[in-house]
C-alpha cells in the first residue's frame, strides 16, 4: 500500500467514526499516519526549497495544521477534520505570505494550491498595486494557455465593485477584485495514491511557482 493510500484509508475511517472514543482507540494509527504525512511534507519542503528560497529552513511542524477542529463558535460540533493539511511558506501555517498548500482528503477532495489566501489589507494593496503596474506580466502567468488548461481561473473571494482607487473598466479588474489569489488543483483519490505522488505534487507546485514569485515580489 502506498503511503498516501494509507493516509486516505485512515482519514476515511476517521470520517465514519468521528469521535473522541474512536480516536483514542486508534491513537497509534493516527500517530503513524501523521508521521507519514509529516515525512511527505518534509520531502515537499526539500524540493520546494530548490526553486523557492523563501521555503528554505521551514520545518513540517511549522506547516501542518492540527487535526482537531475549533468548535467553540461553530454549529458543527464534529471534533476532527477529515483531512491532513499543510501550508508551506516562510513562517509556516500561520504565515500571511504567499506559499503552497497540500491537502489530503478521501472522496476525491484532495487539493494542491498555491498563492495568497485572505491577506491583510496592507499586503493585498501591495499586490493590487503590482498588478496595476505590471498587469501584462501578471497575465502572462495566469492567462497562459498551459496554465489555464491545468489550473483554470484564479480562485478567491471577489469584490462586487472595483477596489478603492481603481476604475471598474481597468484592464485587470477581475484580478484586482480578488481578495485571495489562488491557483487550485483538485485531485481524485486515484491521482493521490500513485507511488510517486510526491513527485507529482512537486511538478505541479513548480508550475504554480511563477504566481507565488509574482506575489512575493509585490509584497517585498
Amino acid at each position: 500500500m502506498s503511503e498516501t493510500k494509507s493516509i486516505l484509508k485512515f482519514l476515511k475511517a476517521l470520517k465514519e467514526n468521528n469521535s473522541k472514543e474512536w480516536m483514542q482507540a486508534n491513537k497509534s494509527e493516527y500517530l503513524e499516519q501523521k508521521q507519514v504525512f509529516a515525512n511527505l511534507v518534509q520531502i515537499t519542503i526539500d524540493e520546494l526549497s530548490g526553486f523557492d528560497a523563501n521555503i528554505v529552513g521551514v520545518e513540517p511542524k511549522q506547516c501542518i495544521f492540527r487535526i482537531n477542529r475549533d468548535i467553540r463558535f461553530s454549529k458543527d460540533k464534529t471534533l476532527y477534520k477529515n483531512h491532513f493539511g499543510a501550508y508551506m511558506a516562510s513562517g509556516g501555517r500561520k504565515s500571511l505570505l504567499p506559499g503552497y498548500y497540500l491537502h489530503l482528503e478521501p472522496g476525491n477532495k484532495s487539493i494542491l494550491a498555491a498563492g495568497l489566501y485572505r491577506p491583510g489589507s496592507d499586503l493585498l494593496n501591495k499586490v493590487r498595486q503590482e498588478i496595476d503596474y505590471n498587469g501584462e506580466g501578471f497575465k502572462s502567468i495566469v492567462e497562459k494557455s498551459t496554465w489555464r488548461k491545468e489550473f483554470g481561473e484564479l480562485e478567491g473571494e471577489r469584490l462586487i465593485r472595483a477596489p478603492k482607487g481603481y476604475p471598474l473598466d481597468h484592464t485587470s479588474i477581475k484580478y484586482l477584485q480578488l481578495k485571495s489569489l489562488l491557483a487550485v488543483l483538485r485531485l481524485k483519490d486515484s491521482e493521490v495514491t500513485v507511488s510517486d505522488f510526491h513527485s507529482v505534487a512537486i511538478r505541479r507546485f513548480k508550475r504554480m511557482h511563477p504566481l507565488v514569485e509574482f506575489l512575493n515580489t509585490a509584497i517585498s
